[in-house]
């Protein structure tokens, strides 16, 4: 997970080099414990889903089957119950830690399939903790899964030497360059800011502008 730094912020973190392959109670109790040093909370992610929930409105998408990849605590669930109440949400974690304790399903998104795809897929801060050959393979399933649209957020290299307060963000992580992930995703869906992708599959219409890719 990654936290935008704030101007002057200084980095206080040196990366590790090492890819993260546990997340355990330890890990959640520092990143999202109560307390000034965590990534993210409710209300950090209240102001990014009514974002994104305002854009698929105005996109004109049905959201009913929400699906969070990597869902962590399930901050975002509250939110999505709250603006697409007839939606059905599912969250799924590769946690043992959360998915005993939260009840989540087990299950990576490289691996995971379903027999019908969401209108609406969250990937938030998921794709940096895979190898370069899991990472093509999860583009291909959100590809897959995402029927109308995809809010994605990964940590980059540029973003790790720019854009992060590196002192609360996890750089046990692979960074890639942000056009290893455009390349790839530009095949599947259309960039339309804000981290929302439209898959190239549902029919929507938006102005040249508003279209990054």
């Amino acid at each position: 997970m990654g936290k935008q730094a704030k101007p002057g912020k200084q980095a206080k973190q040196v990366r590790s080099e090492k890819p993260r392959r546990v997340f355990d109670k330890a890990y959640y109790d520092q990143f999202y414990g109560d307390h000034a040093a965590r990534v993210t909370d409710q209300e950090v992610t209240g102001r990014l889903a009514r974002f994104v929930c305002a854009y698929l409105d105005q996109l004109d998408v049905d959201v009913r089957r929400v699906l969070d990849v990597g869902c962590g605590i399930g901050l975002w669930r509250e939110h999505i119950e709250n603006h697409f109440p007839n939606a059905r949400y599912t969250g799924i974690e590769v946690s043992e830690y959360l998915c005993r304790t939260l009840g989540w399903e087990q299950a990576s998104v490289v691996e995971y399939r379903s027999r019908k795809p969401f209108d609406l897929v969250i990937c938030q801060g998921v794709l940096q903790y895979l190898s370069e050959s899991e990472a093509r393979r999860a583009i291909e399933s959100l590809s897959e899964l995402t029927s109308a649209a995809m809010f994605l957020e990964v940590l980059t290299e540029e973003d790790w030497q720019r854009n992060c307060d590196q002192s609360v963000t996890d750089g046990q992580c692979y960074l890639r360059e942000a056009e290893w992930y455009r390349t790839r995703l530009d095949r599947h869906f259309t960039n339309c800011g804000g981290g929302v992708y439209v898959s190239k599959q549902f029919e929507h219409y938006a102005y040249a502008l508003d279209r990054l890719g």
